[in-house]
């Protein structure tokens, strides 16, 4: 006679992603272009606009922490100059007492001096995200909308070429009567995609269109600027527009995304 024997088996299934917590670091690049902008006094010719030709190449870093709710905690740090590594407008009429009529810079020694005129800005912002899942197949994944702000910090950069000579008036200290560095504070708003891969670390990215506010003050007690019609401290508030494109390769800093699992 037989006997039968059975026994309940346990098993399991995988029914759906979970949300990721984690922290992520990020390296952005992006692409900037001034819009509007304005003076306390009305006055023209010394916005960022004015100032530099565009587009500006924007270089970043970012360091977010994500709530299983799509809720983001976001530390950005960027830098960005001008596409065109010459790109100081009008510098000829601005700097008049440097140059001469023949756009000519004097060098020590009575030689030519080369010079290249840029701009740097400096950027350090804290911000809030939300992320909206738009498929449950991935809900680390979705429509992202960010606000941040920070301060910011802006100036003209003189390179000189080593193999010529150096330029005095625009050497050591004195740049700094024609460098037009400003202090402020910026405001940010993106909108985009975001995407996190459910099985690779290194495929998670998001793409956003994004529009700063920026309200500066000159950190320079001298400044000159024949343009602005400036030659003593500059007492003006700045306010400027920037908007643009940014790209960012994303790495969670923790296991990818593990599963929901329903036992029977």
């Amino acid at each position: 006679m037989l006997i039968g024997l059975a026994a309940n088996a346990g098993a399991q299934v995988k029914l759906t992603v979970d949300t990721l917590e984690c922290h992520v670091i990020g390296f952005s690049f992006g692409l900037l272009s001034p819009g509007y902008g304005n003076t306390s006094t009305g006055m023209t010719g010394g916005n960022v606009r004015d100032l530099y030709a565009g587009p500006y190449l924007n270089f970043g870093i970012n360091c977010d922490y994500k709530y299983k709710s799509n809720w983001m905690v976001t530390l950005d740090a960027d830098m960005w100059f001008g596409s065109n590594s010459d790109n100081l407008k009008d510098r000829y009429e601005r700097m008049g007492d440097v140059f001469s009529p023949e756009h000519l810079a004097l060098g020590w020694g009575g030689y030519d001096g080369n010079m290249v005129f840029y701009n740097r800005n400096v950027a350090a912002r804290l911000g809030l995200a939300k992320m909206f899942t738009l498929t449950p197949k991935n809900p680390n994944s979705g429509l992202l909308l960010k606000v941040s702000g920070g301060w910011v910090t802006q100036k003209t950069v003189f390179y000189q070429d080593f193999d010529q000579s150096p330029v005095m008036q625009l050497s050591g200290d004195y740049a700094k009567l024609y460098d037009h560095l400003r202090n402020g504070i910026i405001l940010t708003e993106s909108l985009g995609g975001y995407y996190m891969n459910n099985l690779s670390t290194y495929v998670n990215f998001r793409l956003t269109f994004e529009i700063s506010q920026m309200w500066t003050w000159s950190s320079r007690p001298y400044v000159i600027d024949n343009v602005m019609g400036l030659n003593g401290p500059d007492k003006n508030r700045y306010f400027d527009l920037i908007y643009g494109v940014r790209l960012t390769w994303m790495f969670p800093l923790m296991g990818k995304t593990t599963y929901d699992y329903y036992y029977y």
